[in-house]
C-alpha cells in the first residue's frame, strides 16, 4: 500500500509499505477514506517529540471503510463507513471503565501517562496512524463507531480529534454563566474551543493569535474577539486591561510545544530540546486569567520538564485541567450540535491534496502558507 513515511525531521514522503493486518482477533482493518493533518503532527514533523521513529506513519485523525474484522469483532461489518477516534484504548481497564479513554493501561508500555495514539511515535504506542490507504485498527469493537447516514464525511472527520479535543478544552475550562474566555491559538482546536465556550454560557469570548488569516477565522468561524499578540506591548497587560483589570475567568491553551512569543522560550524547545515544549502560550494563560480562575491546557507537550510559572499559578489559586481528549465521550454531543445546525465541523478545511503530495501539504500547514487552516489528505485521490 501507499503510506506517508516520516524519515527525519522536515522530511515526508509517500512509499510502499505491506498492507497491514488482522493481528488480533479484536482488530479490524480499515480502508482509509480522509485522513488529515494535525497541528500536533507537526510537532513529530518538526523533530520535538521523543522516540519518532524513520518509518512511521503519522495520521491519528482518519474515517474510512470497514475491509476486514477479526474473528471477535461484533460491532463492525465489513463495509461499514466508520469514524475512529485518535485514542487507542481497552475499554475495559481501570481507566477506561471510567471513561478516560485517553489514559487506558492495556495499549502503550509507556503507560504510566497516556495510552496509545495513532501514528503518534513510539511513547505513544508506537502505533501507524492513518495517512496511508489502509490502516490497523486494534479493540475494533470498542473505538470506531458507523457514520450516521446524515453526517457528512469531512464534518465526520474532524470529530476523530480536532473538534471533540476543542469541545474537550472548553469543557474542561469549567465555564460558568457569562464567563470571559480567553483561547491561546486560532488553529483547528483553539477556534473549536472558541465556538463551544458559547455553546457552555461564556458571555465573551477572545481568540489570541498573530497570524492574520487565523484571526479572521476566529472571527468568522468562533464570532470572537481577536488580538494580535505581535501587535501589542504585553498580552497580559493587554488582557488584563481588556477585563477591568482582573484577569479572564477562564483560558485555554490550544497551542503547546511549538509556542512563539519568547526567543528564549521557543530557541530552548523547538531548537535545542531542552523543554518537552515551549510554555509560552501557557504561561500567558496562568498569568491572564483572575485569581481563582481556570486553565485548560489542549495543546500537546513533550514529556520532558517545561519551565511552566507553577509558583504564579498556585499563588493565584488557579485550576488547572488538562488531558488528552477522550474523544468518543464527546461525541454525543457534538453530533447534537452539528445535526442541530450550530457546529460545522468541515468550515475549518482549507486544503485538500491527494496522498501522494504529503510533502507538499506538510510544508504548506507547517509554514502557514496559503491560509492553511486545516489540510486533509484524500488516498484515493
Amino acid at each position: 500500500m501507499r503510506a506517508m513515511v516520516y524519515r527525519g525531521p522536515y522530511k515526508v514522503r509517500v512509499e510502499e509499505k505491506p498492507r497491514p493486518r488482522i493481528e488480533h482477533p479484536n482488530d479490524a482493518i480499515v480502508r482509509v477514506g480522509l485522513a488529515a493533518i494535525c497541528g500536533s503532527d507537526l510537532h513529530l514533523y518538526h523533530g520535538m517529540m521523543p522516540d519518532t521513529r524513520v518509518g512511521s506513519t503519522f495520521g491519528h485523525e482518519f474515517i474510512g471503510t470497514v475491509e476486514e474484522v477479526g474473528s471477535s469483532v461484533q460491532h463492525l461489518s465489513v463495509g461499514d463507513r466508520v469514524m475512529v477516534p485518535f485514542n487507542v484504548y481497552c475499554g475495559s481497564c481501570y481507566f477506561c471503565a471510567r471513561g478516560l479513554y485517553a489514559n487506558c493501561h492495556n495499549v502503550n508500555p509507556n503507560a504510566t501517562a497516556v495510552g496509545g495514539i495513532y501514528g503518534y511515535s513510539h511513547t505513544c504506542g508506537g502505533y501507524d496512524g492513518g495517512q496511508a490507504e489502509y490502516v490497523r485498527v486494534p479493540f475494533a469493537d470498542v473505538g470506531p463507531t458507523v457514520i450516521p447516514e446524515w453526517l457528512d464525511e469531512e464534518d465526520a472527520l474532524l470529530l476523530t480529534d480536532a473538534v471533540a479535543t476543542g469541545y474537550f478544552g472548553a469543557q474542561l475550562a469549567d465555564i460558568g454563566e457569562g464567563d470571559t474566555v480567553v483561547v491561546f491559538g486560532a488553529g483547528p482546536v483553539g477556534l473549536t474551543a472558541a465556538k463551544c465556550a458559547w455553546f457552555m454560557g461564556a458571555g465573551r469570548v477572545l481568540v489570541v493569535d498573530h497570524i492574520g488569516y487565523r484571526l479572521e477565522k476566529a472571527r468568522t468561524f468562533a464570532h470572537a474577539e481577536t488580538v494580535n499578540f505581535a501587535e501589542v506591548d504585553d498580552i497580559v497587560v493587554h488582557l488584563k486591561r481588556a477585563t477591568d483589570g482582573l484577569g479572564a475567568d477562564a483560558a485555554v491553551d490550544a497551542v503547546g510545544a511549538e509556542a512563539d512569543g519568547s526567543f528564549l522560550q521557543h530557541v530552548t524547545a523547538a531548537k535545542l530540546k531542552l523543554q518537552g515544549g515551549s510554555p509560552v502560550a501557557l504561561n500567558w494563560a496562568i498569568d491572564s486569567v483572575r485569581k481563582g480562575g481556570t486553565v485548560s491546557v489542549m495543546g500537546a507537550y513533550g514529556p520532558m520538564f517545561s519551565a511552566v510559572k507553577f509558583g504564579d499559578a498556585l499563588n493565584k489559586g488557579l485550576t488547572l485541567r488538562m488531558n488528552q481528549c477522550h474523544v468518543k465521550r464527546q461525541w454525543p454531543r457534538l453530533l447534537e450540535h452539528i445535526q442541530n445546525g450550530y457546529l460545522k465541523p468541515s468550515e475549518l478545511i482549507t486544503h485538500r491534496f491527494p496522498l501522494e503530495h504529503v510533502a507538499e501539504a506538510y510544508h504548506l500547514f507547517s509554514r502557514k502558507l496559503d491560509g492553511c487552516v486545516k489540510p486533509v489528505l484524500v488516498p484515493s485521490a
